[in-house]
């Protein structure tokens, strides 16, 4: 399923071309989800992939999903992600991970941070996304 969106993926010209995100996501109309941050457990509350980053990094990627799908959606309808790494030198491993879930083509717009922790100590990436729908 293919969302179509009513929203406009913005570079701005000068500024250099992002890799794998856009600048701005511009929403004309339709409703907006906003999904809580994701963290790497199934649905039984246990971690995957407790010693392997990009593990934990696709269980944050389905558990987006599944709250996508409940909400009628499918990834591209997701128009801006939130990342909180626990170390940024993962950063380019979130990256291939992401890249096999949102739309490359017209990439969400995007924020990424370090923290010093998240809930559990044994994971290392969540991640927040607002979705645009008709």
């Amino acid at each position: 399923m293919t969302t179509e969106l009513p929203v406009r993926f913005i570079h701005a010209p000068d500024l250099g071309r992002p890799a794998g995100y856009s600048h701005a996501a511009e929403v004309r109309g339709g409703r907006t989800v906003y999904i809580s941050g994701q963290i790497a457990l199934d649905n039984h509350g246990n971690v995957v992939g407790a010693d392997d980053f990009e593990a934990q990094a696709r269980q944050v990627f389905r558990n987006l999903g599944h709250v996508l799908a409940a909400a009628g959606l499918d990834f591209g309808a997701v128009v801006k992600l939130t990342i909180f790494l626990t170390d940024m030198q993962d950063i380019a491993a979130f990256r291939r991970v992401r890249d096999e879930f949102v739309n490359t083509a017209a990439p969400p717009a995007s924020s990424a941070v370090q923290v010093a922790g998240l809930v559990r100590p044994e994971l290392w990436v969540e991640v927040e996304a607002i979705a645009v729908g008709p």
